[in-house]
């Protein structure tokens, strides 16, 4: 699903971003994706979702080398994914429930598919009483439940997540990694950057951490360390 080769992202006048960054995610699998502030996970989400483009070395997505796609053909990758951005990106005019259905609409699905979607994955993050509020009247838990909702309500193949719990609480932030966990279990591909150490314990999946842009950890948390 996402392979890395040697990748370096670098912007002017500032040290790498990414350096050497050689990574393969399969089909299913469900990755966290963590280190320090500035180590580079925003940016290897961003390389991944087509939002940056690489300095050097090779990046294919769904098996498409993505330097060499047409700008054209972005959205269409897109489309199989769902993001949850760690400033939520949602559509201030628009109702909750059409923030949620607006991956739908994009792919015409009809309207009425549309709302029975929408409103089943409302339910599903605890916000069907919401439908129909607007994003700016929500508290910024609720925001980032839409968001998660939004991600979620396709059903994508891949599903990339930015600090997805960082503005939740305790029992919030485990519905929502239990929705993520639930996806994958559906066959998603689950790949969640997160400075949350106790998210990594409690659901034992691989962890890639980064370090100064480098991959400085890849594998599973040893039982003796998450004990720490």
């Amino acid at each position: 699903m996402i392979q890395l080769f040697h990748v370096y992202k670098q912007y002017a006048g500032e040290a790498p971003a990414l350096a050497d960054v050689s990574l393969d995610i399969d089909k299913g699998e469900f990755v966290f994706l963590t280190g320090p502030s500035g180590a580079g996970k925003s940016t290897l989400l961003k390389l991944v979702l087509c939002a940056e483009q690489i300095t050097s070395g090779q990046l294919l997505i769904f098996g498409r080398n993505v330097a060499r796609i047409r700008d054209t053909s972005v959205p269409v990758i897109r489309r199989n994914m769902g993001f949850v951005f760690q400033d939520f990106k949602l559509l201030p005019q628009r109702t909750v429930l059409e923030n949620v259905g607006f991956p739908l609409e994009v792919r015409a699905f009809s309207p009425r598919e549309v709302r029975r979607r929408s409103l089943a994955v409302l339910e599903q993050v605890g916000l069907a009483g919401k439908a129909d509020k607007f994003p700016l009247s929500l508290s910024g838990g609720e925001q980032q439940r839409v968001a998660v909702a939004r991600a979620l309500v396709a059903d994508p193949p891949m599903l990339l997540a930015d600090e997805p719990t960082g503005n939740l609480d305790p029992d919030m932030t485990l519905e929502v990694m239990d929705l993520l966990s639930g996806a994958n279990r559906r066959g998603t591909t689950v790949l969640v950057a997160t400075h949350d150490r106790s998210l990594l314990e409690r659901y034992r999946h691989r962890v890639v951490a980064l370090e100064a842009g480098r991959v400085a950890f890849d594998g599973e948390l040893a039982p003796k360390a998450a004990a720490r």
